[in-house]
C-alpha cells in the first residue's frame, strides 16, 4: 500500500498520541519495507489499522484495514485500539508461541512496537529514520 497525503489527512487525531507527519514517515518506511520484512509487515498492518485506510487487495477488493491481532474488520477507536493493544501483548508474551507466530520473526514485537508509539506513547518509533529497518 502506498501512504498518499489523502490517506494522512483522513488519519483520526484520536487514534494516534504522536505527531501525524512522523506517523506518516513510519507508516511510509514500513509500507515500503514490508514485503520482505515480517518486522516491517507488523508495523504497516498496526498503522493502516489505526489510520482507518482503506487496503486495495489484488483480487480488486477493498476494505478498511482490519485489526492486526484480532483481524477484527471496522474503523479503529480509542476503546477498541486499547484492547487491540492489549490482545498484542498477551500474544507476545505466549509460550509456547503458535507456530503460525514462529513463521512470522519479529511480527507480534512490531506490532506491540507500534501500539506503545502511537497509541501510548511509551516508546521510541518502530521505525527509526533514515537507519530503516532492513
Amino acid at each position: 500500500m502506498q501512504v498518499t497525503a489523502a490517506a494522512v489527512a483522513r488519519l483520526p487525531r484520536q487514534n494516534v498520541r504522536v505527531p501525524a507527519d512522523e506517523f506518516a514517515h513510519v507508516w511510509a518506511d514500513a509500507e515500503r519495507l514490508a514485503e520482505r520484512d515480517w518486522y516491517a509487515a507488523g508495523v504497516a498492518m498496526t498503522c493502516r489499522w489505526l489510520a482507518a485506510a482503506v487496503v486495495d487487495w489484488p483480487d480488486g477488493h477493498r476494505e478498511t484495514a482490519r485489526a492486526p491481532v484480532s483481524q477484527r474488520a471496522g474503523k479503529a477507536y480509542p476503546e477498541l485500539i486499547q484492547a487491540e493493544y492489549a490482545a498484542a501483548e498477551r500474544l507476545d508474551m505466549q509460550r509456547p508461541r503458535p507456530s503460525w507466530l514462529d513463521a512470522r520473526p519479529g511480527w507480534s514485537e512490531a506490532v506491540c512496537a507500534t501500539f506503545r508509539w502511537a497509541w501510548r506513547r511509551t516508546g521510541p518509533a518502530p521505525l527509526l529514520r533514515p537507519d530503516v529497518r532492513p
